[in-house]
């Protein structure tokens, strides 16, 4: 059995049948995992004020496909609780999404103000809204990782990584790193973490392989 993630997160039976949801694609959000945005379109502007005036104050992140069709939006997102909130004098909202739970999306529609308010079920990710421990090969992990960010030239704290426990590893480097908005969405529909940490090896491998032949083609 797992543990709740927080005081503030919602129970599943409370979570809601309709929630207004930003597209956004490469913006990946998962449960437990915290994202920044800053929001300034006037649709998105009323989004966050609807969402604010509701108990939940939940907003779902979900990408679109590579392409312009209307219908591209992926079929499962993340939704997130509003955990932090200001406004800056030329008229933007600054806030963070706290991950609480992934959705599959069953409708989506365009309410008056213009963003889009979508009809979900939860049903499949009831156990994102506890945090399980899970086996995972952290060691290779790290190796990995050490490769991939040598080839790309970050520095990185290697102190904090060192002390983030697996989940919030997991989650942070899936959600920051420059991957494809497929490979994102793969890493999002994952069953569990033990899955999604060997998905995210092997992203960072074939990442760190690309990177290598690029390279040596330069020269």
């Amino acid at each position: 059995m797992g543990t709740a993630r927080g005081p503030f997160e919602p129970e599943f039976s409370e979570l809601p049948q309709q929630i207004p949801v930003f597209p956004l694609s490469g913006a990946l959000l998962l449960p437990g995992g915290r994202l920044p945005l800053n929001i300034f379109e006037p649709r998105y502007l009323s989004m966050v004020r609807d969402a604010m005036a509701q108990p939940h104050r939940l907003i779902g992140m979900i990408q679109s496909r590579d392409d312009s069709e209307e219908d591209s939006l992926y079929h499962v997102g993340c939704a997130g609780r509003i955990s932090s909130y200001s406004e800056t004098d030329d008229g933007r909202m600054l806030i963070t999404l706290s991950g609480t739970s992934r959705f599959r999306l069953l409708s989506c529609e365009n309410v008056e103000d213009g963003y889009h308010l979508a009809r979900v079920t939860w049903t499949e990710f009831e156990a994102d809204l506890t945090l399980t421990e899970a086996q995972i090969n952290r060691d290779h992990l790290i190796d990995v990782l050490r490769n991939y960010f040598k080839l790309k030239g970050y520095t990185v704290d290697w102190d904090h990584i060192q002390d983030c426990e697996d989940e919030r590893l997991v989650s942070t480097l899936s959600m920051i790193c420059p991957f494809e908005v497929s490979e994102k969405q793969a890493l999002l529909e994952s069953p569990d973490l033990a899955a999604r940490a060997e998905l995210l090896v092997a992203i960072l491998e074939m990442a760190s392989h690309s990177e290598h032949d690029e390279q040596g083609a330069k020269h």
